[in-house]
């Protein structure tokens, strides 16, 4: 027996009936918190009606009490999460008859549509933070948002993390001095901390209480991991020993949602599932370098039931609504629980009947980390990330949208930010300062017309100084910043001239190709890397060229990784070190994964479940050292360059380093074991926390890492503007611009509010420190050192990495399993 339907309007119950569902009772507590004048946050599992939940209390308001303007604004992470609940709410509108009218606002909206949803708003708006941003930003925002009573939050977990988030809550406090009596209601998967992101919902509606309702329940997922007849690898990240057991299972099944953690390994996948497609099964590719059109294309042929396959990264991670998805797979190590408890959602997406998926280990450490993740799952282990303080470049851009709607009074404003959760410790001085940078561009760039982009009038406010700027802010809004590439030159430079390490480079050398600007990031002049099958040495960058030279080292220092951005960190890595810890389990583990693990446990020793396992020994002319954090790779990276400067000073003489999502190998011509035998080197005091400190702030200032983040950090800010009326600047024309920013501002005013962002985004993002320190102050006086006469099994896959260039396909496999099977017959004496 269903619910009674009493609480609803007779046409919405009857529609219910005409279905023969009945509401469930979450559905209804949201539904209870509106009427009893409160916000809510609703926490469920996929499948559980969260979308129909967020909608149940406009749909009974407007029936009851119709109205002419905006009633209720849907915010979503994605567009085509937008785009699938107008599908999705339309119809049940039309089949009632309801006077309702339904829009979505994205980028993609015609420009006609947007202008014309200003002074003629549907009940409903569909829209994206950015969207959200440039409606505010227009002086009748406040006739428009003055009606608006609910506004309803989709897939909040995935918003709040990240700086789409930060701009969103800042948006949230000035609708609730809009339209104070608004109410919010939030939709989430289960989270690690909800009662915080209740207070995320809130703080901007201070008159209004928010309720926390979680809906526990639902069928256990059903999860195993692909037990392949074939030769697992020992690293990387292809899965290419996968793909005959991939299609085999694509066949058995309806509809298969295959997932990946990277486009380039969707492009892969999606080509060798078509070279061996003999039945011409409908395989499509979903990812977000993919034109809107060739999206919305997938998307609606899955809706039709006209695909048995996509091959997709995280763009379909949230909650599009396929009901036909029959299994997930996870192409790779899922890095967590929570995503992976977010993908698996999309099979079957409905509450009462399990989600089907399995697990596609790419080598034999991602089998371990998927046995953790199945058993994370289980238990419905949380690992998402906490929403954090918000950027001052956000805060920047946000400040002078609101000067672009009217003059802003500075008091008020501080007490509108400061009911954005972000920014509810914000210091009155740092928002004064962020108010002088968005007016001036701060002491260092005030004497520059074009920074000059608010006046004080009279009466103490400020106002945009020209309709010039309203336009700039307009075109450029939001804080999704492209990765550029840049084009990787051979030049002649310092490194071939003997003895030569200063004066010019060349500039004149031909084109190897193109890299990620974030691989350079890392490196400091002269470093060392394979590209285009050789060594080279880097000599600098200029505007968005890198410049190399040829090497003569025999072994680059650090090598080219595959794909595109880093691999993301695995957050399940002390259930990977309690496995490696715990014998009795490994019966769960395929047999050559087990079998790898005990030949390391009779030649070496086993990481434990807190210490560090360090390992040394020789190799041909070189020696190694190699531990297993199991931090993920971007702390390792950053581990890897703290590291080596150490040993520099400790006159180890190292060569370079490689860093995996579990491992980290460092080498060179000292003795490293010989070092900490005689007491001349200390692992404590090698692997202290004040790494952190000077070494870091030393190697910053040495990397081209600072600038590639100032880039970032001005865009969004709004110091330099990626878009004019009628063009759009060049990569080129942007870092050149910033660079020369930077360099001003690090020499002139280096507290300067960009560059303190700067230093946050970098240790918060790309270096992984906060998450390296945890990893330090667990391990002092915890670290175990293996010295031994010969590489061990498990230094196997990391060793694999260094001097390798990224070759794609079958050629990659095979050259790197014969480079394993050397190696292993090398740790067993063979």
């Amino acid at each position: 027996m269903g619910i009674p339907l009493l609480p609803l309007q007779p046409v919405l119950a009857n529609w219910f009936e005409s279905k023969g569902w009945a509401p469930r009772r979450h559905q209804l507590d949201v539904l209870d918190a509106w009427n009893e004048g409160a916000s809510a946050l609703l926490i469920a599992p996929t499948g559980a009606g969260k979308t129909l939940a967020g909608f149940l209390p406009t749909l009974e308001d407007l029936i009851a009490h119709p109205m002419e303007g905006l009633h209720t604004l849907y915010v979503s992470p994605l567009k085509a999460l937008a785009v699938d609940v107008h599908r999705n709410l339309v119809d049940p509108i039309e089949e009632m008859g309801l006077p309702i009218k339904v829009e979505t606002r994205t980028g993609d909206t015609p420009a006609g549509r947007r202008q014309r949803q200003r002074y003629d708003p549907p009940h409903i708006l569909l829209t994206t933070p950015e969207q959200l941003a440039l409606l505010l930003s227009h002086g009748d925002a406040e006739r428009l948002f003055g009606s608006l009573r609910r506004i309803v939050l989709d897939e909040l977990h995935a918003l709040v993390t990240s700086k789409r988030g930060e701009l969103l809550s800042l948006g949230l406090a000035r609708l609730a001095r809009l339209a104070p009596a608004l109410r919010i209601t939030a939709l989430s998967a289960t989270v690690k901390q909800p009662e915080t992101l209740r207070e995320w919902i809130a703080r901007p509606v201070p008159n209004a209480p928010a309720k926390l309702l979680v809906t526990t329940g639902g069928a256990r997922p059903e999860l195993s991991i692909l037990r392949s007849d074939e030769r697992v690898p020992w690293a990387g990240h292809s899965t290419a020993y996968a793909v005959p057991d991939l299609y085999r299972v694509i066949k058995e099944h309806t509809t298969t949602l295959l997932f990946v953690n990277t486009r380039s390994q969707a492009e892969m996948l999606f080509q060798w599932l078509w070279s061996v497609n003999e039945d011409g099964l409908a395989i499509a590719l979903h990812h977000g370098s993919l034109s809107v059109e060739q999206r919305r294309k997938v998307e609606s042929a899955m809706v039709a039931g006209a695909l048995q396959a996509v091959v997709c990264t995280s763009t379909l991670d949230l909650g599009i609504d396929w009901g036909d998805v029959d299994l997930v797979v996870q192409v790779g190590a899922p890095k967590g629980s929570s995503r992976m408890l977010q993908r698996i959602g999309r099979a079957n997406h409905r509450m009462d009947e399990p989600s089907k998926a399995l697990l596609v280990p790419s080598n034999r450490f991602e089998v371990l980390e998927c046995e953790a993740a199945v058993e994370a799952v289980h238990e419905n282990h949380q690992d998402s990330e906490d929403p954090h303080a918000g950027g001052y470049d956000v805060l920047a851009q946000h400040i002078l949208g609101m000067a672009c709607a009217a003059p802003l009074d500075p008091d008020d404003l501080f007490g509108e930010i400061t009911r954005a959760w972000p920014y509810r410790d914000l210091p009155r001085e740092k928002f004064d300062r962020i108010v002088d940078f968005v007016a001036t561009g701060g002491y260092a760039l005030r004497a520059y017309e074009r920074f000059a982009r608010l006046r004080r009038t009279p009466d103490g406010l400020w106002r945009v100084a020209n309709p010039q700027v309203v336009q700039q802010y307009r075109l450029n809004v939001g804080t999704i910043i492209e990765e550029p590439m840049v084009k990787v030159r051979l030049v002649r430079g310092r490194g071939q001239r003997k003895g030569a390490t200063t004066g010019p480079v060349g500039r004149m050398g031909r084109v190897l190709g193109e890299m990620e600007e974030y691989f350079f990031d890392t490196l400091t002049i002269g470093d060392t890397f394979m590209f285009g099958g050789e060594v080279v040495a880097f000599e600098g960058m200029h505007e968005t060229e890198a410049y190399v030279s040829r090497s003569f080292s025999s072994d680059p220092k650090i090598p080219s990784y595959m794909g595109g951005k880093f691999p993301l960190s695995t957050y399940l890595a002390e259930r990977v070190r309690r496995i490696l810890a715990t014998p009795g389990e490994w019966s769960n583990l395929p047999d050559q994964t087990a079998d790898w693990l005990r030949l390391q446990r009779d030649f070496s020793i086993l990481p434990g479940r807190e210490n560090l396992l360090v390992e040394t020994f020789p190799r041909g002319a070189q020696n190694y050292m190699v531990c297993y954090p199991f931090e993920g790779r971007l702390a390792h990276q950053t581990l890897g360059m703290l590291l080596t400067r150490r040993l520099e000073r400790a006159r180890a003489r190292p060569l370079g380093f490689v860093a995996s999502e579990y491992a980290l190998a460092i080498w060179g011509l000292g003795d490293i074991s010989a070092l900490v035998r005689t007491g001349r080197l200390s692992l404590d005091e090698l692997f202290s926390e004040d790494m952190l400190g000077e070494d870091l702030e030393d190697w910053l200032d040495e990397s081209a890492l600072m600038k590639r983040t100032f880039r970032n950090c001005a865009i969004i800010a709004g110091l330099i503007e990626r878009r004019h009326p009628g063009k759009e600047k060049t990569g080129r024309q942007i870092t050149m611009s910033a660079d020369l920013i930077y360099d001003v501002l690090y020499q002139h005013e280096p507290d300067h509010i960009l560059i303190q962002a700067t230093r946050h985004d970098a240790a918060r993002g790309l270096l992984d420190i906060e998450r390296l320190g945890h990893f330090l102050k667990r391990i002092r006086k915890h670290i175990v050192h293996k010295p031994l006469d010969r590489i061990s099994p498990l230094a196997v896959p990391v060793m694999l990495d260094i001097g390798k260039e990224p070759i794609f396909g079958e050629g990659r496999e095979s050259a790197m399993a014969e480079a394993a099977d050397e190696l292993m017959k090398e740790a067993l004496g063979k």
